[in-house]
């Protein structure tokens, strides 16, 4: 799997996103079948859903605090090949491979709160902790001998801000869409804040750049405008995503490319829900980021990506089981699907209504 290291995105907490989600009981749907009026938002049961954008929003004057932890794993291998091919199955030159493996732990907090029955607003605050190690030899030399570097990371991640507007009601077929606007404060140290390392070949040309320790942040102001949909059909619940993530540029200075513009990012996803009684439910999804190259100011950033684009999918599945009226525990597992996306990831949340 590709290594991430080159977007400044990828420490942000927006990858590892995961919830516990609001739809309607498939009882209710049952009792209720052919009435075009919507169910009340108190029939609802929990739904473990993957993304934090979706379902009902918060009911009025209801407060909702949200710890959660996560998990994940990502792993990938590099080869590179400095040299010729005489025949297909005869290389002449130098053959480096590197293989990178990552743990990240993110403890999270959530608060919510309902102002009326249709605006929700929320704010998380997440710590990150991660291990890197990296196992490689040195670059275009003949030496057998590998190296192994180790590096981490602790500390205070990108602070996330949000605000959600239930926009219909879900009358005469049409699904509950509701309006997201969520911004993340670059709280946690970017790539660029923390120190750097060039490494360099035998002939003293730069080649790359390493990091002394791990960033828990993506080190800029990010916006993200979009919607949700849920749509109730008995006895499953059908839930999408679709935002656009907009990320400010900034100058990081003129030995790091000047003003740097980190590629925007559009994010879709989609799933259903499945309630097996009135506290277990099921749920079954997928999402997908495309993210845009950076782009610099000087072109003189080691940093620098070669793809136009990133592709970030992943499969996940969640199960979610309400203790009590104000309590749900839920559980969730993403696996990646493409190479750039974590391979495992798991996700425990506890939310709590006040």
């Amino acid at each position: 799997m590709t290594h991430l290291l080159h977007s400044p995105m990828w420490t942000s907490p927006r990858l590892c996103i995961f919830t516990v989600t609001l739809a309607i009981t498939p009882a209710y749907a049952q009792e209720n079948a052919g009435i075009t009026n919507p169910p009340p938002v108190d029939q609802a049961t929990s739904i473990a859903s993957i993304t934090s954008d979706r379902g009902i929003v918060t009911r009025p004057k209801r407060f909702t605090i949200e710890p959660s932890l996560s998990y994940s794993h990502s792993s990938s291998t590099l080869v590179a090949i400095e040299g010729y091919t005489v025949i297909p199955a005869l290389l002449i030159g130098l053959i480096n491979i590197s293989e990178v493996q990552r743990d990240t732990f993110v403890g999270a907090v959530s608060l919510k709160y309902g102002f009326t029955s249709r605006l929700e607003a929320a704010v998380r605050v997440p710590y990150l902790s991660i291990s890197e190690d990296l196992r490689e030899r040195d670059i275009f030399s003949g030496t057998p001998v590998d190296n192994l570097r180790a590096s981490s990371g602790n500390g205070l991640g990108d602070v996330e801000l949000s605000t959600r507007y239930q926009l219909n009601d879900g009358v005469e077929g049409w699904p509950y869409i509701i309006g997201v606007f969520r911004a993340r404060v670059p709280t946690g140290e970017g790539p660029y804040d923390v120190e750097q390392t060039t490494l360099f070949d035998d002939n003293n040309n730069p080649i790359g750049v390493t990091l002394k320790e791990r960033p828990t942040g993506s080190g800029f102001w990010s916006f993200e405008p979009g919607f949700s949909f849920i749509y109730p059909s008995d006895p499953a619940v059908l839930f999408g995503n679709l935002s656009y993530v907009w990320t400010m540029e900034e100058d990081e200075g003129q030995a790091n490319g000047g003003n740097i513009d980190p590629g925007d990012i559009v994010r879709f996803g989609f799933g259903m829900g499945f309630a097996f009684n009135e506290r277990t439910s099921f749920s079954l999804g997928y999402d997908h980021s495309v993210i845009g190259k950076t782009t610099f100011e000087r072109n003189n950033n080691l940093f620098d990506a070669t793809f136009d684009r990133i592709q970030v999918g992943s499969l996940s599945f969640g199960l979610a089981h309400r203790l009590s009226n104000s309590t749900t525990l839920s559980l969730s597992v993403s696996v990646g699907v493409t190479d750039n996306a974590p391979n495992s990831e798991i996700t425990l949340k506890l939310p709590l209504s006040l």
